[in-house]
């Protein structure tokens, strides 16, 4: 009796234990099904969560149709294809002028230095038409004139400025309204303005035109920068707009102007506009404002490493060149400019380790030669040869490095100006003169130093690159070559060699 109590204790046990063990295994499975239908869930509920669902479709329509009423045009895409922006030419640039009739008699001799009839495109803008009966017989060698439209209707509440910057920022839009055929860049710049038009095509060509581009460059002057915006390019050095951003630009502008009465000029309207569109400034220092009285000599002489572009306010700053008026000093400028705009003012240096010479080549410009050795650090700074557009600013109200002028005659560099050039298509190589200078420069030195004194005339031959600026930036070496006259320094220029600097 007792040992069946005990098999029935046992089954019972056997039972209880396969009882729980079943239960667990459907516990478990019933989770497993549950966890996986949470997780099926989640990712469909991710999924309805990314997909746009009906009753967010009319969000675009609802507010559309709101008071007041908001446009909601999303910002066009202008595709890229092939990248043909590699190949454009002056044909695709549109220049736009700003001009005075009362100033347009002596303003136009700086647009015919660099504008070349039936090759630029674009046109002047003046305030109102000449008067009948101006000699017209050099019209074939300006742009189209034209009067720009009437903008009284515009607000204008800035005591110190001039509303015909209202006129002038809405050149761009103006020229647009042309439509002007196969036109990718619209470029605007003062009837004071000298521009490189060789180079103007070849800092675009780096950039799509299919895209949105604001290009050019801020002031020279630190308080000037920071009155207006390091953010805005200023219209006299010059600036570029894109084809697409020009329609973006025509399409609100004159909105945009109204909103701005208390400007001062044409630059910060545009800038203002640029702000809303978005579009930021891309900054290219070969546009030169210029805003600094007296003698460029330093800027130009060290030129940073980036085509010339453009100078501007020729009617304030010095001559150029020594000794000339500045039309007559732009008009020698125009030799190595045809020749050699890729390397125009572009600075090398080198050494004359067996006198003790440092010899800077500003190309097409000036030829530099400093008793001992100067480093390329300082030879690259901006002598201060000019003053600052507020003239009571020190070296501090300058947007670059600025180094001073030599007080001691030991310290100033000789100086040799650019006065012809000469091309051969044998070796591709230019040769270019330059003759030393009678002005200030000849600043005798108390302490022994090398004698120099003798050199009156430097030649320099330089390979002709027109491919400089489709490579990373960096300025050419010179080399000093053996010369058969004792009054001659001759000098080569080229793309530096494996190794090759400044070092001494």
């Amino acid at each position: 009796m007792r040992k069946l109590q005990n098999s029935s204790h046992i089954l019972a046990t056997i039972l209880v234990s396969l009882i729980i063990f079943i239960s667990f295994i459907s516990v478990l499975h019933i989770l497993t099904i549950d966890h996986n239908s949470s997780s099926c869930n989640h990712q469909n509920l991710r999924r309805n969560h990314l997909m746009p669902s009906s009753k967010f479709s009319n969000v675009n329509k609802i507010i559309s149709n709101s008071k007041p009423s908001l446009s909601l045009q999303s910002n066009p895409v202008y595709a890229s294809k092939s990248p043909d922006f590699n190949k454009t030419t002056l044909h695709h640039i549109a220049f736009g002028i700003g001009a005075s009739a009362k100033l347009w008699d002596r303003r136009k001799e700086y647009i015919k230095l660099w504008w070349r009839p039936n090759q630029t495109r674009g046109h002047v803008w003046l305030d109102k038409p000449l008067v009948e009966g101006d000699g017209h017989n050099d019209d074939h060698l300006l742009p189209p004139i034209r009067v720009s439209s009437d903008t009284s209707k515009f607000k204008y509440h800035n005591k110190k400025g001039d509303r015909s910057g209202i006129r002038i920022s809405r050149i761009v839009s103006e020229t647009f309204r042309l439509g002007m055929e196969d036109v990718r860049w619209f470029v605007m710049g003062d009837d004071d303005t000298l521009f490189v038009v060789d180079n103007v095509v070849r800092v675009l060509r780096k950039y799509d035109h299919n895209q949105f581009y604001y290009i050019g460059s801020c002031s020279e002057s630190h308080t000037q920068n920071i009155h207006f915006s390091y953010n805005m390019a200023y219209g006299g050095g010059g600036f570029a707009i894109s084809y697409p951003l020009a329609k973006a630009l025509e399409r609100i502008q004159d909105a945009c102007i109204q909103r701005y009465p208390g400007l001062y000029g044409s630059d910060d309207r545009i800038q203002a506009c640029m702000a809303e569109l978005g579009v930021p400034l891309t900054k290219e220092i070969g546009f030169h404002q210029l805003d600094v009285f007296g003698n460029i000599f330093g800027l130009l002489a060290a030129h940073p490493v980036t085509p010339l572009v453009s100078l501007h306010h020729l009617d304030i700053i010095d001559p150029i060149f020594p000794n000339m008026k500045q039309l007559e000093a732009l008009e020698r400028l125009k030799a190595p400019m045809k020749l050699d705009s890729a390397g125009l003012m572009q600075q090398s240096m080198c050494y004359d380790k067996s006198r003790k010479l440092t010899v800077s080549v500003s190309w097409g410009y000036v030829v530099q030669i400093f008793a001992g050795f100067v480093s390329a650090r300082e030879l690259e700074m901006p002598a201060r040869t000019f003053v600052s557009w507020y003239r009571k600013s020190d070296e501090a109200g300058f947007s670059f490095n600025t180094r001073g002028v030599g007080r001691d005659g030991c310290e100033r560099a000789y100086v040799y100006v650019f006065t012809n050039a000469v091309f051969n298509t044998r070796t591709n190589e230019t040769a270019s003169e330059y003759v030393r200078s009678a002005g200030k420069d000849r600043w005798k030195c108390r302490e022994k130093g090398p004698d120099f004194f003798h050199i009156h005339r430097v030649l320099v031959y330089k390979q002709r690159d027109p491919h400089l600026w489709n490579k990373a930036p960096r300025r050419n070496c010179c080399r000093i070559l053996q010369s058969d006259k004792a009054d001659t320094m001759v000098i080569h220029v080229g793309v530096c060699r494996e190794g090759e600097g400044m070092g001494r």
